[in-house]
């Protein structure tokens, strides 16, 4: 199982909990990080370094592997700030990561799965904010709202052969959300309707079902997990 982003926060949940279920984990950071290195040691397992949105570092890297039959893709970027205040950097360096480096990522990530015999699965990591419900700082939300869109129109075009799905986190506590927290977002995490922000684990466990062989009837669909805050209306 290959997990982008794993050096921290979900990436990593999901990172621990794969290799407590038994799968052979391939860890990946941007950079070779003290929290990539620590991680990689505690989990005893192998890594690779590149810049997803690099389509030159990504096929590189991926050109030796022989076998992946499961891409978690977990990293992401979220700049935020409001409409006005967004610069044009701001908005390329949010695509760079969240969209087109999740392409990089799976266009050289197929042919691996293919030439699997078993059924390949691919989970992507979107947001609630994501949703026409949610509301959320312009552009992390509609690069998310991107990846579920694309997460639909992958699994009809890779049925039967991968199964490509996406988790919507809700808040969740992790080092992103706390380097983003405020008074607005404070707002939000009391109208959860579980009153809390989610545990990495929590949304680990929702991938790995995914990635499972418990799934081979579920495809093209995006699983909320975010404490009811997206249907509270009032």
């Amino acid at each position: 199982m290959l997990i982008t982003g794993s050096s921290r926060g979900i990436g990593a949940a999901i990172a621990r909990l794969a290799k407590v279920k038994g799968y052979e984990v391939l860890l990946h950071g941007r950079t070779q990080s003290d929290q990539l290195m620590e991680l990689a040691k505690e989990l005893d397992s192998k890594y690779v370094i590149f810049d997803i949105s690099n389509e030159n570092e990504v096929k590189k890297a991926l050109s030796d592997i022989t076998q992946i039959n499961f891409l978690v893709n977990s990293a992401g970027l979220n700049i935020s700030k409001a409409f006005d205040d967004l610069k044009d950097s701001d908005w390329r360096s949010v695509y760079d990561v969240n969209i087109f480096g999740l392409v990089n990522v799976i266009r050289y990530t197929i042919p691996i799965m293919k030439r699997s015999q078993s059924i390949g699965k691919i989970i992507n990591i979107a947001s609630i904010k994501g949703l026409y419900a949610s509301v959320g700082r312009v552009a992390y939300a509609s690069s998310k709202a991107a990846v579920i869109n694309l997460t639909t129109g992958l699994a009809k075009e890779l049925a039967p052969r991968i199964l490509v799905n996406a988790v919507a986190p809700g808040f969740t506590n992790t080092e992103m959300t706390k380097n983003t927290w405020s008074d607005r977002i404070k707002k939000q995490v009391n109208n959860i309707l579980l009153k809390r922000m989610a545990d990495p684990k929590e949304i680990a466990e929702v991938v790995l079902f995914l990635s499972s062989d418990m799934n081979q009837y579920i495809t093209g669909q995006t699983i909320n997990v975010d404490g009811g805050f997206s249907i509270k209306n009032d």
